[in-house]
């Protein structure tokens, strides 16, 4: 024994054997833990699910299908990947896990082009600080562990940044890079990703003559061979499966998203992406916008500086010009913010490093204190007035279960997050490898500790088996107001349940109603029913549901 901790003493001291060793096991903790062991959760994963399932299910991924119904929001790559995943594993896991593993497949795709990118635009060196800083982004982290079509959109753009970053000196592996990334964002949402980089390549010869190029050109021609199989197979066997079909995915689910007139969405704040970025995409911001103060008018001169930029002003400007926006849009943003924090860190004055380091250090350990001792009140009732504060404020009446799998996960990730922290001290990129170890153990406590509670409060289960128990045994269908696409995903998954929706004039003949509406109520007439069960899920002030019976 004593053998054994002189040699692990003795490694620890080798830093240059250890810390990479231990980045890849810190990688690990950031990027396993919520992966499995939840159900879909709203709003996102619950309705992405409900495509995916019905692939599953068919095999047929022409027209996605949600509950029944045709679903055109998005051409079907991640959910072809996602169905595929599920298969692979369905003697393993349940099938919306093993789907989850289709973003673990699209987000390391995303690591590796950032890594190749900033190593094409620095040097060897900046590909795993690249890595690093982006799995800081507090933006990110949710997200990338969630089962989302944005995921796939997010490997496109670091696919087609690095056809850009290498198109210059390697016409051939550029355009076929980036032309492989205009289609695979296209096939993830559409229209958004390849104009958005066809923005890109237009804007980045105007700028700069560094771009005007024959090889830069040649580049473009053949990335639009490449993408042209992404862009025309899908969308042509839309057409001939249905021209109505067709023509709801491309005019009202892209120009009409984009232009706002479609009305499906959030509508787009003025400055809304700005408005996040503080807290969005820490601590990328502050890196990258040092590195562009301290070369000033040489930004335009350096491509290291200048694609990153550019690429940041070219998103941030199609985004805002957007009629629908939300966080998870933002997501593009941050790859450019992460190769611009690399391209200036090593310029950032010493005691700037020391403020960063100390600033993250201080939050996150006393957050991860603050997760174990939350987690220890609520597991011994002790102290119970804490207990029952916690519980009161997550909304969680029951006794959370001590879990020995989750307990000794969490304990791993601590262990190895602390030791990181321990061998990077000496090392210039401390900063950012202490933020993003503190960022990976607060999700791992997150997802192992506290996983219970996250997911009775963003899982539909315990609400719709309440519901499911009220069912009359011989009702013969079930008519829906107002349901939500989620909601009907899950009653499929879960109960094999098809609700007819009275929006679509469907289900005027059943004899059960399902209606969803908020804490004012609804506003349909419901006179000839009666209402059987009512009910909501835990914590969510902003939906309720009822259950009415004609009695017919």
């Amino acid at each position: 024994m004593t053998q054994v901790l002189r040699a692990i003493t003795a490694a620890m001291r080798n830093t240059q054997l250890t810390l990479p060793l231990l980045l890849v096991l810190t990688c690990a903790v950031w990027a396993s833990p919520g992966r499995v062991g939840h159900d879909p959760w709203k709003p996102d994963e619950a309705y992405t699910f409900g495509l995916v399932y019905h692939m599953v299910q068919t095999g047929d991924w022409t027209v996605p299908m949600l509950g029944g119904e045709p679903f055109v929001e998005k051409p079907p790559i991640y959910f072809i990947a996602a169905a595929w995943f599920a298969s692979a594993f369905a003697g393993w896991m349940p099938l919306h896990d093993g789907a989850r593993m289709a973003t673990v497949f699209f987000m390391a795709i995303t690591g590796l082009f950032t890594a190749l990118t900033a190593r094409a635009l620095n040097n060897r060196s900046r590909g795993l600080l690249s890595v690093l800083v982006l799995l800081g982004s507090i933006g990110l982290v949710p997200k990338a562990h969630q089962l989302i079509t944005d995921m796939a959109l997010l490997c496109g753009f670091a696919m087609g940044f690095y056809g850009f970053a290498i198109g210059r000196e390697r016409p051939w592996a550029g355009g076929f890079f980036l032309g492989t990334g205009v289609g695979l964002g296209f096939m993830s949402k559409g229209l958004l990703g390849p104009g958005t980089l066809g923005l890109l390549a237009i804007v980045l010869p105007l700028v700069s003559r560094q771009w005007r190029q024959r090889n830069y050109f040649l580049c473009l021609v053949v990335s639009v061979f490449v993408m042209l199989p992404w862009l025309t197979i899908w969308p042509w066997l839309l057409y001939q499966q249905s021209q109505d079909l067709f023509d709801e995915w491309f005019f009202v689910q892209n120009w009409g998203r984009f232009h706002g007139s479609a009305r499906l969405g959030f509508p787009n704040e003025r400055g809304f992406y700005l408005k996040i970025m503080p807290w969005y995409g820490w601590p990328a911001w502050p890196m990258a916008a040092w590195a562009m103060w301290r070369r000033g008018r040489d930004v335009w001169a350096l491509p290291r500086l200048q694609l990153p930029a550019i690429s940041f002003a070219v998103v941030l400007l199609v985004l805002s010009l957007a009629g629908e926006g939300r966080e998870v849009y933002g997501l593009p943003l941050l790859l450019p913010l992460a190769l611009l924090a690399v391209a200036g860190a090593d310029g950032l004055r010493l005691a700037a490093v020391r403020t960063l380091d100390r600033f993250g250090l201080v939050v996150l350990t006393i957050l991860a204190g603050a997760m174990w001792l939350g987690w220890l009140c609520l597991v011994l009732k002790w102290p119970s007035d804490w207990a029952a504060w916690i519980s009161n404020r997550l909304h969680y009446q029951s006794t959370l279960p001590f879990m020995p799998p989750g307990f000794a996960m969490a304990v791993a990730a601590s262990l190895v997050c602390v030791a990181t922290i321990i061998a990077a001290r000496h090392d210039e990129r401390r900063p950012i490898i202490n933020w993003t170890t503190g960022v990976a153990l607060l999700w791992a406590l997150a997802m192992t500790l506290w996983l219970p509670i996250f997911d009775q409060q963003k899982s539909y289960r315990q609400m719709m088996t309440s519901m499911y128990t009220a069912l009359p045994d011989d009702f013969d269908c079930l008519a829906s107001s107002s349901l939500g696409e989620p909601q009907r995903a899950m009653l499929d998954y879960y109960f094999g349940l098809v609700t007819w929706r009275l929006e679509n004039g469907e289900g005027g003949d059943c004899r059960l109603l399902l209606v969803q509406g908020d804490t004012r109520g609804f506003h349909i007439n419901t006179s000839p029913y009666t209402k059987l069960w009512e009910g909501a899920r835990p914590a969510d002030s902003s939906e309720r549901y009822w259950l009415y019976d004609r009695g017919d």
